[in-house]
């Protein structure tokens, strides 16, 4: 596709998670300007401020919430001989 080498997932992984969750959140909030005709400038730029704001939170707390994640999480073992 694009060709981005794989170490750079994360940030590739961030940018669209936050992309879509500011596009929702910024959608939901802009709702009440359907009636007047504004909703899709009102998305826009609500959706490009929060974008803005929140792509670095999201590229520097992941590391920091996988190892959180670690820490509240254990491996499982591998079930052998078992029948579904």
């Amino acid at each position: 596709m694009f060709g981005i080498p794989r170490r750079f997932s994360h940030f590739v992984y961030g940018v669209i998670q936050s992309c879509l969750t500011c596009g929702l959140a910024a959608g939901i909030a802009s709702l009440p300007f359907l009636d007047t005709g504004s909703f899709t400038l009102h998305w826009l730029r609500s959706w490009l401020l929060a974008w803005l704001m929140m792509l670095p939170i999201v590229l520097f707390a992941a590391p920091a919430i996988r190892q959180l994640t670690d820490l509240l999480t254990r491996e499982e073992a591998p079930q052998r001989g078992r029948r579904v």
